[in-house]
Parts: C-alpha cells; sequence; structure tokens
C-alpha cells in the first residue's frame, strides 16, 4: 500500500503547488492596478499643477529626457497645461466612471436574473426579451443616441455605461439561480420557511458569487475602451474634467508634432485593459470548480 499511495501524495502536493503558484505575468498585473488605484486616490496629491492651469510660454513641451525639463515630467500639451496632472487626474475619472458602471451592470445584471430564475414563465421571457435586444442593439449606437439627446452630464454617462454588459450577468446569474434552486441546498432552505429575498442573498448569491466576479473583472476592460472611445468623440467627459479617452481626442490634433499628448493616456489604457484581462483570466482558472 505504501508503494502506491506515495506517488499518488505526490502528485497531490505536486498540484497543489501549481495550483497556488501566481503567474509572474499576474503580479506585474496586480502591481499594475494597485498602482493605478493607488494615483487614483492620491491624484489631488500627486499632481504637480492644477489640470486648468495655463502656461503659454510652455506649450507643447516635451517630457523630461527628450528636450523638456523636469518641471513638465511628461511635457505639456497646446495650451500649455502638465501633462503630468492632466493624467493624474485622468486616471481617476476614468477608474471611477468604469468601476461605477460595472458595479452598477453586475447589481442591475444579477437582479435581473435572479428574477427570471425564481418567476419563470412570462416573466422569465421578458428578462430574456431584454436580454436579447441588449445583445442585438448596438450599444455605441444607443450611447451615442441618448448622449447626444440628454446631454452628457456625469452622472448620467455612468448609469448609461452601466447599461453595458449587464445581459452578460444575466444570463450568468439566470443559470447559476436556476441550478441553484434544483439542489439540495435552496430547497431546504426554503422548506424551512424562509423568504425569497433571504434565499437569494444569504444562500445562492455567496455560492455563485465567484463566478459573477470572474465576470466583472472581464467586463471591465470593455467599460474602460467604451468610456475612452465616447470621450474621444467627444460624448464623455467634457471641459474641464478630463478622461484618458478626452485626452487621447485632444492628442490626435498633435500626434505628428507632440505624440506625447496622445501617448501618455494611450499607454494607460493598453496596460490597464491588459492588467485586468490577465488578472480576470487567471482568477477564472482558480475559482472555477469545471477547470482543474
Amino acid at each position: 500500500m505504501s508503494v502506491t499511495t506515495a506517488p499518488v501524495a505526490g502528485s497531490i502536493g505536486a498540484t497543489r503547488r501549481k495550483r497556488t503558484k501566481v503567474p509572474v505575468l499576474v503580479i506585474v498585473a496586480l502591481t499594475w492596478i494597485l498602482g493605478i488605484i493607488l494615483v487614483a486616490l492620491l491624484a489631488d496629491y500627486l499632481r504637480p499643477y492644477g489640470i486648468t492651469t495655463l502656461d503659454l510660454r510652455s506649450r507643447l513641451q516635451p517630457p523630461a529626457g527628450f528636450g523638456g525639463t523636469v518641471r513638465h515630467l511628461f511635457g505639456t500639451d497646446e495650451l500649455g497645461r502638465d501633462v503630468t496632472s492632466r493624467l493624474v487626474v485622468s486616471i481617476r475619472i476614468s477608474l471611477m466612471i468604469a468601476i461605477g458602471a460595472t458595479v452598477i451592470a453586475a447589481v442591475f445584471g444579477t437582479t435581473m436574473g435572479f428574477l427570471a430564475a425564481h418567476f419563470r414563465g412570462w416573466v422569465e421571457q421578458f428578462v430574456l426579451m431584454l436580454i436579447d435586444f441588449q445583445a442585438s442593439m448596438p450599444f455605441l449606437i444607443l450611447a451615442l443616441s441618448v448622449l447626444a439627446f440628454f446631454g452628457n452630464a456625469l452622472g448620467l454617462f455612468v448609469v448609461l455605461m452601466g447599461l453595458y454588459g449587464w445581459e452578460r450577468h444575466a444570463r450568468i446569474s439566470r443559470g447559476l439561480a436556476i441550478a441553484a434552486n434544483a439542489q439540495g441546498y435552496a430547497a431546504a432552505v426554503r422548506q424551512l420557511g424562509a423568504k425569497p429575498l433571504r434565499i437569494y442573498l444569504g444562500h445562492v448569491l455567496p455560492n455563485i458569487a465567484s463566478t459573477l466576479i470572474v465576470s466583472a473583472t472581464l467586463s471591465f476592460p470593455e467599460v474602460v475602451l467604451l468610456e475612452s472611445g465616447l470621450s474621444f468623440l467627444g460624448l464623455g467627459v467634457q471641459p474641464p474634467m478630463t478622461s484618458l479617452g478626452n485626452m487621447v481626442g485632444y492628442g490626435r490634433e498633435y500626434l505628428t508634432r507632440a505624440p506625447w499628448i496622445l501617448l501618455a493616456p494611450s499607454t494607460v489604457i493598453v496596460l490597464t485593459t491588459l492588467s485586468v484581462s490577465l488578472v480576470g483570466d487567471w482568477l477564472r482558472d482558480r475559482l472555477d470548480p469545471t477547470l482543474s
């Protein structure tokens, strides 16, 4: 018996060590995400100048090390505004919009999925109809129409971004809730007299939370890119506020003369979306019970 069980125990230990080991790319991605969050939280202390402070004598000054000075680390834009200061504040605004929109999409989508799983019948068919309509309608066209008609206040913009991707959370939560209702623990709690709200929030949601978290991490980069695209088109964050997409939109006018205006926010967008996607894929592999 000892001869046969030793290799098995060794293979189990190796598998556990392999599962607990965090890849280097994921560590780098987590470090970048943590740094971005710290920059967003400490933006008022990190920015050396105001985002509307003009210095026409220093307009289009290159970054330090490329002919510029340390006073403007990433150079200045067409109005002499410090790119570093605007980049720091843009990170805060874009991160706030992306997090707020992701939370709205996750909460709304999960709620609709639970309603469809609980009531079934015509309620489920109505929710599925909304999901199919959302999936078939190009969201960019819908966003352009709403923002052009109602204006682009920041609150409306965040809510509108929150409507992007909710159908993904609704499909996932509906399917998992139906499976949970068919399992023993949900039926047992229901037979004990628990109300539906307690069943779904206290028992079903904790059991499917890992899948919903992974789904949120995978939709977060899409929200960042969508916000950047709308701001690039001039329908997102409006002056005097600034965002990463807003900076890219203004920087395209000076791509040949002052590429640093566009490259700084573009680099942050690419690295942030890539980092969140890497962490989301890693979490999916770690939390999905169907993957070995």
